[in-house]
């Protein structure tokens, strides 16, 4: 599975952690940056990965930015994306099982690197329940 990955200066710390996860399990991973811990726009990052994800580049994507909320908020802007804000690994689970969540949003700043783990694993290994839930998903575009 092909992830892009990105964050800002908040996230940056937490991105180095979630790449290596990723690599040991086999994924390709793209990083879209940001690659230090200056002060950046977390849009810049978050619109990146989210067209990337949307025009099928990339099957999911992940953001990190201080909080989750900045990333989530630009990512879900864009058609197509279903950004999941995640904290715990339950959260991940259902944002995967009920909305098919295609980008994984966290917050650098609050979540701790196995805390972090636990949430990739879930997101990663959960698949999409589809049925009623799928009519839900459907209805979230604007048309």
């Amino acid at each position: 599975m092909k992830i892009a990955i990105g964050n800002d200066h908040a996230g940056y710390e937490l991105k180095l952690a979630m790449k290596v996860w990723l690599n040991e399990h086999g994924y390709e991973v793209k990083d879209f940056g940001t690659g230090s811990t200056d002060s950046v726009d977390y849009p810049d990052y978050a619109h990146m990965v989210a067209e990337a994800v949307e025009k099928g580049e990339f099957e999911r994507g992940v953001l990190i930015c201080g909080s989750g909320l900045g990333v989530s908020m630009t990512a879900n802007k864009h058609q197509g994306i279903r950004a999941a804000l995640c904290w715990i690994p339950e959260i991940a689970e259902l944002a995967r099982l009920h909305n098919n969540a295609n980008i994984l949003c966290m917050a650098g700043r609050f979540i701790e690197k196995e805390v972090a783990v636990q949430i990739m694993e879930k997101f990663f290994s959960t698949p999409f329940e589809g049925g009623r839930h799928q009519n839900r998903v459907d209805k979230i575009p604007l048309k």
